[in-house]
Formats: structure tokens, C-alpha cells, sequence
């Protein structure tokens, strides 16, 4: 979200650091990857390709980052077991082999993952990449010196719970074996199908042992992949990647690494960004964004000229905005409360807030609408587009508010477009037409994160957001609907408190599943079967805009991450 650009308890509240929802348009919404590509004629290597971006590149260790299929940039220096398909649209939302020969090879229900890795792996200096690199790599990110990452491997490894790190336990963890320097085996404690998935984050990356320098070990960390950092000044704001030498893209027919040298400028304002990206002067000719969307009123100005609007690539990511309630408090505790409110939403307004159609699509389902997430169409509360205050009035008579209804939503006074006024107005607006008077309570974006995620002070009702780790059923619907994953002292995003066994033994048949695709027909029911008894009310699904330089060629954006992989860039 976690794609921030943005994750899954990390990516609600920060949206996977892969993308964060931009402004305003009129037209509908294209495909993901529909750009076209930047200057013409055949991507070639060479050349230095620009980052302008607003977020510093902070912690660029990868026991530290959280990230999903390892990030973009980092995935340009550490590569790890599997990693993301670098395609356009739903052909990137596959997950892929990187140094390992295949997805890996499951037992015991998916309790038991093995690997093999592929010949010839080297490191930026020309060492050998062994699984005792990776074996390592995985242990200290149990440190708690390097916390940050990504928490589903001290969950789902047998001992991992109670494992703090190779510095305090240099014995390591016997769930992870490697019977030799090309094989290495994990051990979970309980079946999870998804597990090739989580092997592309970068806890993954092979980390040798006598190169670790601890907590320094971000300013140079020692490369698996094409480019190896060679300037990292202000804890990640500039970024100076140049070519390693001794990556074979013979190993990695992922990335194609085409730029002999990757600048990355952090800390920037938005509107400079765009603005350094439309005029294209100098070095911006050839730059990129990875995190900053075009605005409502710059938006609009690129959609006015064509030269731009060829130079805006446009993507999706598993990601879903919602009205979020506490069916513990009254009136909530009444299905039918709730379901007057989701009749009652006019979601027309609600994209309209949100930027326009360009930059959100309507939702009726939690799961995002993508078919890697077991997206199953569906609309229990079916109002249409613009809401059915009629139903809505009726369903409140029979719950007993004849009189209508008072309540109170919380959302955050952060101009992002998505728990922000605009929104929160908007539904106010069409609760009004139901008899529902909503009073407004705005907070500071801080307070409101942590207030909406502790059971103590969760509000009764609130606007909500949810981003996938990785495009599966299983990272959307299992923090947000397991009862096992309610926290009560915590960071807590089971925020209807479900805890039905029902809901719970599903959760863990499905993840005994390792074909993905019959997986996503499960995830997919399972949403269905949770929405009609309306414990959120689904809004929008976001759409990414961002501008790229007239120099920039081979544009891929894929369904994982939604934007630009920089993976692909080229600029010559």
C-alpha cells in the first residue's frame, strides 16, 4: 500500500508506497498501460534516466522496506526468490520466478515451500548468490534495530513469533533449511497458498553475511540486481544507481535495465514535479515519477493537449475506499441501518469528489475489480449509480427510525482525495435525501490513523481505505475480515470486530489452495457472502495518472503496482 504510494496493515494506512490518488477529470477511464510510450524507435541502453519524486527513498535496506513485489526501485537492486511480471494491465499481476528456478514447489498443504536457485547468481562484486545469503537475509530482518518490513514472515514461519534476529540469535530459525548452496526450504506453520506472492518482498534478497554493516547497511547494500547504489544522501533523497556489472540478464528476463544510470531526486513539491515533467527541459526530458499523480487542475490542462496527454501513463492497483462501520455501536448494531446507508450513497458524487471518472471507478465490492483478486461483480444494496433514498427511507422505518437518523462521520482533514472533505461532503449530501442527518467530525491526518485503527477509539463510522500486498483475495479480505486478526491493544483493521468461524475456516481452507486461479474463485464468493451483510459499504476503486518525459520509451504498468515500472525505462 503499503503500494502510501502504495499495503495489507501497512498499505491501509499508506497505500503500499505505490500510488497515491491524484485529482480531477471528465473523461472515463482508460486501461492500465494504455500510454503511448514516450519518444518512438527501439528502446536501447544508455543513458541517465531522472526519479522526480515527492517521497525520500528512506531506509533502503531490504529488511526494512515494505514494499509490494518489491518495490520499484528497490527491485532494481535487490532481486529476491520470485518477483512481480513486468507486463502491462492483468499480465502483470502474475507473480514470476527471479533467482529462483520456479514459484516454488509446495507440501503438507502449502506448509512446506522449497526452492532451487538458478545458475550463475552474482553480486555486484562477483560473489556467488547462495541460499544461505537468502537464509540470512530473511533472519535479520527479525532484528528489531531493522524493523519496518513487511510482518507476514514472523507470522506465518514456524518459530518466527518469538525470533529476534540474527544479532541477538546468531542460531537462526530451523524453519528455514538449506540443504545445499542452491536449495533452501521453508517451513510455515500453517498452509498459505500465497506464499510465492510474499516471496517477492525484499526480505527475500540475498544479504552475505560478511557485508552486513547492521543499521548502515542501507548506504550501500550489496546488489542482486542490474544496478548498484553508488550515492544515498539524506536517508534516501538523492539516489545514485549505476550499472552492476555482474548481473546477467541471461538470470532476469524480468528487467531489462536499459539506463546506464538512474537518478533519484526526492523531496519534492507535486506541482514542481508535474510541472518539471511537462516542460521536459535538460535532464527532465528523460524523467519519471513513481509517486505523484497529476492534479484536478493540471489534469485537466494535459487532457486539453494532446502532446501531453501522450506522455500520461495510466494505471490500477488493488486498492478500495469505503465507509467503514462499528456494528458493536448503536444504531450500527442494526443490519438494516446499515444497509439504509448503502442504498442510500450516491456513488456518482462520491467519484465525482473523489476527481472524476478518470480518476475513480465506482465500486458495489470490497475486493478490487480485477480479476487476480477473485473480483466476482455483485451489489447487494443495488440503488444505481446516484442512490435510492426511497429504499433507504423504507429500511429505516422497519429498524425503527420513522423520524430518521442522526449520526456522526469521521474523516481526515488531509486534502487526498479519498477520507478527505470532499468526500465525506458528498455523502452527507445523499444521506441527507435518505432522512439521515450526518454531522462531520474532520481530523488531523495523524490523529485520524490512529484513532480509526484502535478498537478503543475507533469512530462508529468512518471512511476507510484498504490496498493489496500482492494482487490476491487473501491479503484484502483476511486483515480486514478474520476475527483472529482483531488486535485490541494494537493497530487493529478488523474494524466491524467480525469474528465468525464461518468467515475464519474459509479464510484458511482457501489458503491450502495453490492454484491461484481457483483460489480467486473462492476469494471471490467469500466477498460476496461478507457484503451482503453490509460491515463496510464499498465507495471507489482509484485510477493513477502521472506525467512521464517526451524522452522516456517502453511505458509498462501493470495491475500489481498500477504505475510506471521502472523497470522497463528506457531513453535512448
Amino acid at each position: 500500500m503499503r503500494q502510501l504510494p502504495a499495503i495489507s496493515r501497512r498499505v491501509a494506512a499508506a497505500a503500499v508506497s505505490v500510488a497515491l490518488l491524484g485529482g480531477a477529470a471528465a473523461c472515463g477511464p482508460e486501461k492500465s498501460g494504455d500510454a503511448k510510450g514516450g519518444a518512438g524507435g527501439t528502446p536501447q541502453k544508455g543513458g541517465t534516466l531522472t526519479v522526480l519524486n515527492r517521497q525520500p527513498q528512506k531506509q533502503f535496506d531490504p529488511a526494512r522496506l515494505y514494499t509490494s513485489g518489491g518495490g520499484n526501485v528497490p527491485s532494481l537492486v535487490f532481486r529476491t526468490l520470485t518477483t512481480r511480471h513486468r507486463a502491462n494491465g492483468a499480465e502483470g499481476t502474475k507473480v514470476v520466478p527471479d533467482l529462483a528456478t520456479d514459484t516454488g514447489t509446495p507440501s503438507d498443504d502449502a506448509k512446506v515451500w522449497t526452492y532451487r536457485l538458478k545458475d550463475g547468481l552474482k553480486y555486484e562484486d562477483g560473489s556467488p548468490i547462495t541460499t544461505a545469503d537468502i537464509k540470512y537475509g530473511i533472519e535479520r530482518s527479525f532484528a528489531p534495530e531493522l524493523s519496518g518490513g513487511a510482518p507476514y514472515l514472523r507470522d506465518w514461519l514456524a518459530g518466527g513469533e518469538n525470533y529476534q534476529g540474527v544479532y541477538k540469535d546468531g542460531k537462526g530459525l530451523d524453519s528455514i533449511e538449506t540443504p545445499d548452496a542452491r536449495t533452501i526450504v521453508f517451513h510455515l506453520r500453517k498452509s498459505e497458498g500465497d506464499f510465492p506472492f510474499v516471496a517477492t518482498q525484499t526480505q527475500f534478497a540475498p544479504v552475505p553475511k560478511a557485508k552486513d554493516t547492521g543499521a548502515k547497511y542501507a548506504e550501500h547494500p550489496v546488489s542482486s540486481g542490474p544496478y548498484k547504489v553508488v550515492k544515498n544522501t539524506g536517508d534516501g533523497e538523492h539516489l545514485v544507481l549505476e550499472r552492476n556489472t555482474n548481473w546477467s540478464e541471461d538470470t532476469d528476463k524480468e528487467r531489462h535495465a536499459y539506463p546506464d544510470t538512474i537518478d533519484v531526486q526526492a523531496g519534492l513539491n507535486s506541482a514542481v514535479i508535474n510541472q518539471r515533467l511537462s516542460s521536459g527541459q535538460g535532464a527532465d526530458a528523460a524523467a519519471i515519477t513513481t509517486d505523484n499523480n497529476l492534479g484536478p487542475a493540471e489534469l485537466a490542462q494535459v487532457t486539453g493537449d494532446k502532446k501531453l496527454a501522450d506522455r500520461v501513463g495510466t494505471g490500477h492497483f488493488g486498492y478500495t475506499n469505503y465507509l467503514a462501520f462499528n456494528p458493536k455501536a448503536k444504531p450500527f448494531d442494526n443490519p438494516k441501518v446499515r444497509e439504509a446507508i448503502a442504498y442510500a450513497v450516491n456513488r456518482t458524487s462520491v467519484v465525482n469528489a473523489a476527481g472524476g471518472s478518470s480518476l475513480a471507478e465506482p465500486a458495489t465490492t470490497f475486493l478490487p475489480n480485477q480479476k487476480s483478486f477473485g473480483y466476482t461483480p455483485y451489489d447487494p444494496f443495488p440503488a444505481g449509480a446516484t442512490g435510492n433514498p426511497e429504499k433507504a427511507k423504507e429500511l429505516l422505518k422497519e429498524a425503527g427510525y420513522d423520524n430518521g437518523l442522526e449520526i456522526t462521520l469521521t474523516h481526515s482533514t488531509a486534502q487526498d482525495f479519498e477520507t478527505s472533505p470532499e468526500i465525506a461532503t458528498a455523502i452527507q449530501a445523499a444521506l441527507k435525501e435518505a432522512g439521515i442527518t450526518v454531522k462531520l467530525q474532520g481530523l488531523e491526518f495523524n490523529d485520524y490513523d490512529e484513532k480509526v485503527h484502535q478498537v478503543k477509539t475507533q469512530p462508529d463510522l468512518f471512511l476507510g481505505h484498504w490496498g493489496a500486498d500482492w494482487p490476491s483475495g487473501g491479503p484484502f479480505l483476511a486483515p480486514v475480515f478474520d476475527g483472529r486478526q482483531i488486535v485490541k491493544d494494537g493497530s487493529n483493521y478488523n474494524s466491524a470486530q467480525l469474528d465468525d468461524p464461518k468467515v475464519n475456516d474459509e479464510i484458511d481452507s482457501i489458503n491450502k489452495i495453490t492454484d491461484l486461479g481457483e483460489a480467486a474463485k473462492r476469494w471471490g464468493a467469500l466477498d460476496k457472502s461478507i457484503g451482503e451483510q453490509a460491515l463496510t459499504v464499498p465507495l471507489f476503486h482509484p485510477v493513477y495518472k502521472r506525467l512521464f518525459g517526451k524522452d522516456v520509451k517502453n511505458v509498462v504498468i501493470s495491475d500489481w503496482t498500477g504505475v510506471l515500472d521502472i523497470s522497463q525505462v528506457a531513453v535512448k
